[in-house]
């Protein structure tokens, strides 16, 4: 197949007036081919969404030269037909939205490229049916939810049909149902003839690409098949990734089951090869679903309509009703639009109670005189979107906001610094990078640090794995771990819950407002037709526990994380199962 877009000893740098150029993309040599399927990865600030953007001319190289389908980027002239070859799904799908509705957002695109009204109609209809957007047509595009508002931005471009479409991070705020969506439909358009560039951190997603490619610090440091780059090991994690899911747990289980391959991509590949139980072993116990703690927070009966008393009028929240206890971690899961965000914000204080009652330590949150500066200092709330947080010109500044304002009574330099290296931030190397030159990854740190450095007595975290490299979701996971042993209550709502549902000890399942399940995780996810009728699915070390129980290993159903699960196999060897 021909080259449809080349990359010549390209090099970039950002330019911040006052400030050193950060250097963003390092000699790249790259060739896409017409109607190859790729995925692109590599740690937070590797350069990723520079490379992508070089692609449809939104940047141009210092040095080097980008060329699709045989048009050069540097040449002004040729932009205009770049872009309608190479379309592209933001990072931050808000900065592509331009009109007011769903329906007029979508068709915006087509508009512009002249169609006659008809074939605009056709397009806009079936790539809302596409993308799970039909019954939303007339919503205003602005009260869409960030998972939402992603899929609006990936019909925005599907309805102009490029031939080359690159997903940049398009997955990271949707639920598991529509993650799934996006890569059905990336594979539909690549197997009608479109060239995909898939940018991901989900290492999951990346073993389904054709081609793998992972960059490091500027650089291309692997090209080559799913197998091929998964095979080394060493480089990915130097670069600050990791395996896929699978493959990670193989290589745990392996200490357990020496006859298994470390191969595995995916989850089927590894159960099917898990052998039967042949030890002998005690029942386990079963878990009680009760958690006898005092409640930190409850909410009774919450409803919560946007645009209310208008024909726009939107249910978000119905009669929800959740106690968290006292040093506790409480998740929230649910399908994108489920009312999980907004139900956070009413927890401290951003949003008030239309209907029903909120009570956080002690505070009713109607009360007309209710001090929000002292409930905020008490609850900390770190957004699903970092940069509708981030106000502050550097890094390290950010971080020193809440502590110097809420009057934290510590050396300053160093409760920053704490919280910078919580999150994986270097304290040098960041404290003085403006905000603006930040990856969405690191924004997302540098929002999470900017809630830690406050030292909240509740935490709440929207998303806050989302768009992160594997090596910052697991330094994130570790360190809630170690806020929750110093029994921290914190409620956290996610899509992404392979690594944090270990740490929960209790779980909400929120669908369409309502509230539709509550219990331990391990009661939780035995619900596996309710999950999956709702766009969920089970945690990986879920599945992988199943599997084996069907193969007679005594793993109890508590087990919901790779820690627990192998904690659970320890316990099976040293006989104490």
């Amino acid at each position: 197949m021909p080259a449809l877009i080349e990359l010549e000893d390209v090099h970039f740098s950002y330019r911040i007036p006052n400030s050193e150029p950060v250097s963003a993309l390092v000699g790249i040599d790259l060739e896409i081919r017409e109607g190859e399927f790729f995925a692109l990865i590599g740690a937070n600030g590797s350069g990723k969404s520079t490379l992508a953007k070089m692609v449809n001319a939104l940047l141009i190289p210092d040095s080097g030269r980008v060329i699709v389908g045989g048009l050069v980027t540097k040449n002004p002239a040729n932009r205009p037909k770049i872009r309608s070859l190479a379309g592209m799904i933001f990072q931050r799908p808000q900065d592509q939205i331009v009109a007011t509705t769903v329906w007029e957002d979508v068709s915006f695109g087509p508009g512009n490229m002249k169609l006659p009204p008809d074939e605009i109609r056709i397009r806009v209809k079936s790539v809302l049916e596409e993308t799970g957007l039909s019954h939303y047509k007339d919503r205003a595009s602005y009260q869409l939810s960030a998972g939402e508002t992603q899929r609006l931005a990936l019909a925005g471009v599907l309805a102009m049909r490029p031939a080359c479409i690159i997903f940049d991070e398009t997955t990271a705020m949707l639920d598991p149902a529509g993650r799934k969506m996006v890569m059905e439909q990336a594979k539909r358009l690549h197997s009608s003839g479109h060239t995909i560039i898939f940018i991901t951190h989900l290492m999951e997603e990346a073993v389904e690409a054709e081609r793998v490619i992972t960059l490091g610090k500027g650089k291309v440091i692997l090209d080559g098949s799913p197998a091929e780059v998964f095979s080394q090991k060493k480089i990915l994690r130097d670069a600050g990734l990791d395996l896929p899911p699978a493959g990670f747990a193989a290589e745990a289980l392996k200490k357990f089951m020496p006859g298994i391959s470390e191969d595995f991509l995916t989850a089927k590949a590894l159960i099917s090869q898990i052998p039967s139980y042949e030890g002998a072993f005690s029942p386990a116990q079963k878990s009680n679903n009760k958690l006898d703690v005092d409640q930190i927070i409850e909410v009774s009966k919450l409803s919560h309509e946007y645009m209310r008393n208008t024909p726009n009028v939107h249910a978000a929240l119905k009669d929800v009703s959740m106690e968290v206890g006292r040093n506790t971690v409480h998740g929230l899961i649910g399908p994108t639009g489920s009312g999980k965000t907004t139900l956070l914000q009413h927890l401290n204080g951003l949003l008030k109670p239309q209907a029903g009652k909120v009570i956080v330590d002690g505070q009713n949150l109607s009360d007309p005189e209710l001090d929000l500066k002292a409930l905020r200092r008490t609850v900390g709330l770190s957004f699903q979107q970092p940069e509708d947080q981030i106000f502050e010109q550097y890094a390290g500044d950010e971080i020193a906001y809440a502590p110097r304002n809420l009057g934290v009574e510590e050396n300053l330099a160093d409760t920053v610094r704490d919280a910078m290296e919580a999150v994986g931030l270097d304290f040098e190397a960041y404290k003085d990078r403006l905000t603006a030159t930040l990856s969405g990854g690191e924004k997302r740190k540098v929002a999470l640090a900017s809630v830690l450095a406050a030292k909240p007595e509740i935490l709440l975290l929207d998303e806050p794995t989302a768009g992160l490299d594997p090596q910052a979701r697991s330094e994130i996971t570790n360190h809630l771990m170690g806020l929750k042993k110093e029994r921290l209550s914190m409620v956290i709502s996610t899509h992404q819950y392979e690594e944090l549902a270990g740490m929960m000890d209790r779980t909400s399942i929120l669908a369409d407002g309502k509230s539709m399940f509550v219990g331990r995780p391990g009661k939780v996810f035995t619900h596996k037709k309710m999950l999956e009728k709702h766009g969920l699915e089970l945690p990986l070390a879920v599945r992988i526990a199943e599997g084996m129980r069907q193969k007679g290993w005594p793993i109890p159903k508590s087990a919901v994380s790779l820690p627990q699960l192998l904690d659970e196999m320890r316990l099976l060897t040293e006989g104490k199962r």
